[in-house]
């Protein structure tokens, strides 16, 4: 499935807060890039979590980024300034408009055109050319927890039917078709194993397919494997008490906790794929692992991936 993630033009990436969609959006962009793949990052949390991550300035124009592809945030006011410079004569006016109390108060009071805007920027850093060559390869939005992303994702279609045949409509026009072209885009879901994460992203592909908008793969992040079971940990009790071992009742006690949360892998792994039909792939969790260190090791788990599968096609080509 990553090959096919990797062709695309975008790849939109969703899940709640706190499950990785962010670290695992970077260890994508860093994977694309090790193949040669020319890769932007785009985060929409005004933070920037990620650049303090990879230890870089954020900055709202792309920039260099530790693991070979480039990293901006996205601002929906800094992007409508940027769109309105591009159809507004002359730096005079567009001062006059910037520090215009009204226009300020039409900017916060409508964040749905902030919205447009977001996607707007997504669309031209997608499809821009210089010296007659796409300036990327490949776009990865790092998108909203899923409440906010979805209100994003549905702008396009609102605009359209607000604005007509505009100036504005046919762009919106333009960014949905891009949506909902699966050769160009593709839409991730990230997940854990937790029970209240499974059902929230569930939720969300429900919202995604009235908006006819299907995710290619869900990430089962953070899964987690246990190379014993309880029959060893009463095994292990057994022959470790004869020895009086410190500590012993509460280290058996954190070995059943582990085990306990590991079978909410293969379980949220089942229902995942009986309810969305879509390619589930489980990335391990790496609890001693932080920052560029985490990025580093989740990419190249990608890239393994991306190893295994290309194995796997040249066999069945033999």
């Amino acid at each position: 499935m990553l090959p096919q993630l990797l062709e695309r033009r975008l790849i939109v990436v969703l899940g709640k807060g706190g499950v990785g969609k962010s670290t695992l959006s970077a260890a994508l962009a860093a994977c694309a890039a090790q193949r040669g793949i020319r890769t932007l990052l785009m985060e929409t949390d005004s933070r920037a979590p990620m650049a303090a991550a990879m230890g870089i300035t954020p900055s709202f124009d792309p920039v260099p980024a530790p693991g070979g592809f480039s990293s901006m945030v996205l601002d929906g006011t800094r992007a409508l300034d940027e769109y309105l410079s591009l159809v507004l004569p002359g730096r005079a006016v567009l001062k006059a408009v910037f520090s215009n109390r009204l226009y300020q108060f039409f900017v916060q009071a409508a964040p749905g055109l902030r919205e447009l805007m977001m996607l707007g920027k997504v669309y031209y850093e997608v499809t821009h050319h210089e010296r007659g060559h796409r300036r990327w390869d490949l776009v990865i939005l790092d998108a909203p927890a899923s409440g906010q992303a979805l209100s994003l994702l549905k702008m396009p279609r609102a605009a359209r039917a607000t604005f007509g045949a505009s100036i504005v409509g046919q762009e919106a026009e333009n960014i949905g078709r891009l949506l909902h072209d699966r050769k160009q885009c593709a839409i991730v879901e990230v997940t854990t194993p937790e029970t209240l994460a499974v059902s929230e992203l569930l939720e969300t592909g429900k919202a995604l397919a009235a908006l006819d908008l299907h995710p290619a793969a869900v990430f089962l992040n953070r899964a987690s494997t246990i190379a014993y079971d309880a029959t060893a940990i009463d095994e292990f009790v057994r022959a470790e008490s004869r020895h009086a071992l410190k500590h012993l009742d509460q280290l058996a006690a954190i070995a059943r906790l582990e085990l306990a949360r590991s079978a909410h892998t293969p379980r949220a792994h089942s229902r995942l794929t009986r309810a969305t039909r879509t390619p589930v792939i489980e990335v391990p969790e790496l609890n001693d692992r932080y920052g560029e260190n985490l990025l580093s090791r989740l990419a190249s788990f990608f890239t393994s991936r991306l190893n295994i599968s290309r194995a796997r096609h040249g066999a069945a080509g033999e």
